[in-house]
């Protein structure tokens, strides 16, 4: 198929990747514009902007589509469909109808759960015990349309958002070559009315660590929350960004040290598993314990 891809981060470069190893033909890839990034604060192009690049496909980077110029070069392009993963942008009915066979979108979520931004991190957070990957076909509201194919994936209690993300990054990938091939066959089932969840975007608000709260929120919040923007907390001034945790059963004040970087709760508590000091890369549990050390009874805020 004459394909129009839409998508921008690293989320999206596998199903670049399995579209061409597919053979289908990349008529464009679009995805957003370079932004200033890093110490120089140089304009750093989309993951999926350099893998394009490698591929040899044409790119475009509009900043919406309120020009009719970039609305009439997408239309120019003759594709039989658009598939569109973690673009960016909400876009309109001139994009939506342009494709002879519409846009198809890969939704990291079991739709109507977890529409919108970050259905990932929620989906941890909440405490889902499963979620998924939905190809939907995309209508004017925010991932409101029918769903044509889908897919689930447990979450356990060792889930982290980059396992997740790439592990649900993969499935969509394989998910929508397999839309493609049967597509002639497959049912368009309108998303139920009940269960509608929205994944708002992560603020940096949240990450902070309140030890008053169940061990099971903390440890979900501490997996959901890692890479960016990292739940985290004080100890003896210093910030400490946690990236791994399991729950333990021992209890204690909440923050309070139980052993080296067993943290109570109230009635549980939590192991760290790797954290992250001011100004420091990531370490295991293992490596900070060697140059730092948590006597029992001192705590974390």
């Amino acid at each position: 198929m004459k394909i129009i891809f839409m998508g921008s981060p690293d989320f999206s470069v596998p199903v670049l990747d399995a579209l061409v190893n597919a053979g289908h033909d990349i008529a464009c890839v679009y995805c957003q514009p370079p932004r200033p990034a890093g110490r120089g604060k140089k304009d750093r192009p989309t993951a999926v902007h350099k893998r394009a690049d490698e591929l040899g496909l044409n790119v475009r980077h509009p900043k919406n589509f309120k020009a009719r110029e970039d609305i009439e070069d997408f239309h120019a392009l003759g594709a039989d469909i658009a598939v569109v993963v973690a673009y960016g942008l909400i876009l309109p009915q001139a994009i939506l109808d342009a494709p002879k066979q519409g846009c198809l979108n890969i939704h990291a979520s079991l739709l109507p759960r977890w529409r919108g931004a970050a259905p990932i991190h929620r989906a941890i957070l909440s405490g889902d015990k499963e979620t998924g990957v939905c190809i939907m076909q995309m209508d004017a509201g925010l991932d409101t349309g029918d769903v044509l194919l889908k897919d689930t994936i447990e979450i356990t209690a060792t889930t982290t958002t980059p396992r997740l993300h790439d592990d649900l990054s993969e499935m969509g990938a394989k998910l929508i070559v397999t839309a493609l091939e049967e597509l002639s066959s497959l049912k368009a089932t309108p998303q139920p009315e009940d269960g509608v969840t929205y994944a708002q975007k992560i603020d940096k608000s949240e990450a902070r660590i309140d030890w008053q709260q169940p061990a099971e929120h903390i440890d979900r919040q501490i997996r959901a929350l890692t890479p960016f923007p990292g739940a985290w907390a004080l100890y003896k001034g210093e910030r400490f960004k946690f990236h791994n945790s399991k729950l333990r059963s021992q209890s204690g004040a909440a923050g309070e040290v139980i052993d080296g970087l067993q943290i109570a709760c109230g009635e549980k508590s939590i192991e760290i598993l790797s954290a992250q000091r001011e100004g420091k890369r990531a370490m295991s549990a293992e490596e900070i314990l060697k140059g730092l050390a948590f006597p029992p009874g001192s705590k974390f805020e």
